[in-house]
């Protein structure tokens, strides 16, 4: 599978690339929505916040109770579920709660996404060959920086036009379109491991993927280089206000163009190699923040960077390589829920450091951390032979 036309002719690829649009999209909108709401009723910067990114750290929980299930569950049933109960949820985050009552239901949303990850990815790569997956992810990568921008924009217009509670609920009718398209378009599929879900033998699987050297050192490298690199994006609006929507904007064509490349044109033997560069090429750019670099250096700066984000897919497909088949989608749930719990950590820490600093040194301050960890995982991140590392039983 060498072209993006064959993987939209692949079966089940179009609908469950449609339905993760149209979820990237409502999450987008009703995030915007949920933190304009809560700052308005608060007039609290930290509350508003943790309300637009509250579920993404609420799947740590969730990676350590529910993710036996992503590979324990019918793949159509469970997507369809976790879209419609974020319709339901979204709904009512529409009617008038108490603060507590909307954390509350944030923290249970968090923790469907969770689940509803590794069921996705799982199931993503089932539908592709084991050459397709690369090139698969990469489509759902673009795609999804591509809907969160049209999110945001639409979000902020209907917000205007609306209300706030008029855009979540027009988010709910996203999911629930998204869990129409996974109910109506994708095959019934027995589910990919046996065994009742459970927190117990979620925790066990956990461990069992974590007792692999290889494993863990590729978890690592997912998690945590990633996650300090987006604390300095989260910086852009401190370092640059009038210019932070370039910076996005052109980071996010850096994370075009090396999924692009990396997917699309760089050959499979060399791939392995690739990852530990890449991660150095994430963050050494950001070293030289402190210097105060103008708008168009620091836009340059930061595509150069995001080009690095690459890495993740490169090294996604090497977890896949050493992950056997009945544990794929719980495997690429916990890299889910790892990597977005470190990308709220990494913006909490950024922000602390250039609270006491400045943006400019802070973003040094995390590139150096990230390059710190990508050297010090090099011994673990090698590549060794698929028989020694990966046995296809559970």
């Amino acid at each position: 599978m060498t072209s993006y036309r064959s993987l939209f002719r692949t079966p089940e690829f179009t609908p469950l690339f449609l339905a993760s649009s149209a979820q990237v999209a409502a999450q987008t909108m009703s995030g915007l929505a949920l933190g304009t709401l809560v700052y308005r009723a608060t007039d609290s910067p930290l509350l508003s916040a943790l309300s637009m990114f509250g579920p993404s750290l609420a799947q740590v929980l969730g990676a350590t109770t529910l993710l036996s299930a992503a590979d324990r569950l019918p793949p159509r049933a469970t997507l369809t579920g976790t879209a419609l109960a974020f319709a339901a949820g979204t709904a009512a985050l529409a009617a008038p709660l108490p603060l507590w009552g909307i954390f509350a239901l944030i923290l249970v949303l968090g923790l469907v996404a969770s689940l509803g990850g590794g069921v996705r990815w799982g199931l993503l790569n089932e539908i592709l060959r084991e050459d397709g997956y690369i090139l698969g992810r990469s489509v759902f990568n673009m795609a999804n920086g591509i809907t969160q921008v049209v999110g945001f924009a639409t979000g902020g217009v209907l917000i205007a036009f609306l209300s706030p509670r008029g855009t979540l609920l027009t988010a709910a009718a996203l999911y629930a379109t998204a869990a129409a398209v996974s109910r109506l378009a994708l095959t019934p599929r027995p589910p990919r491991a046996t065994g009742r879900p459970s927190v117990r033998e979620t925790r066990r699987t956990n461990a069992t993927l974590l007792a692999s050297g290889p494993r863990r050192h590729l978890f690592l490298a997912l998690w945590i280089p990633n996650g300090l690199i987006v604390g300095c994006e989260s910086l852009y609006v401190s370092y640059a206000p009038g210019h932070a929507g370039l910076l996005f904007a052109c980071a996010a064509l850096g994370m075009l163009a090396g999924d692009v490349t990396a997917a699309r044109f760089v050959p499979s033997r060399l791939r392995p190699k690739l990852g530990v560069p890449l991660l150095l090429l994430l963050a050494a750019p950001y070293v030289l923040f402190f210097l105060r670099p103008g708008p168009v250096l620091a836009a340059a700066l930061a595509t150069l960077a995001s080009a690095g984000f690459a890495a993740s897919l490169l090294q996604q497909e090497r977890l896949m390589a050493v992950t056997p088949p009945e544990l794929s989608g719980h495997a690429l749930g916990l890299h889910s829920s790892g990597m977005l719990t470190m990308q709220g950590v990494g913006a909490a820490l950024a922000g602390a450091t250039a609270q006491l600093t400045s943006p400019g040194t802070a973003m040094t301050v995390m590139a150096l951390v990230s390059i710190a960890v990508t050297v010090s995982l090099v011994p673990g991140l090698r590549p060794v032979p698929l028989a020694a590392s990966a046995p296809r039983t559970a």
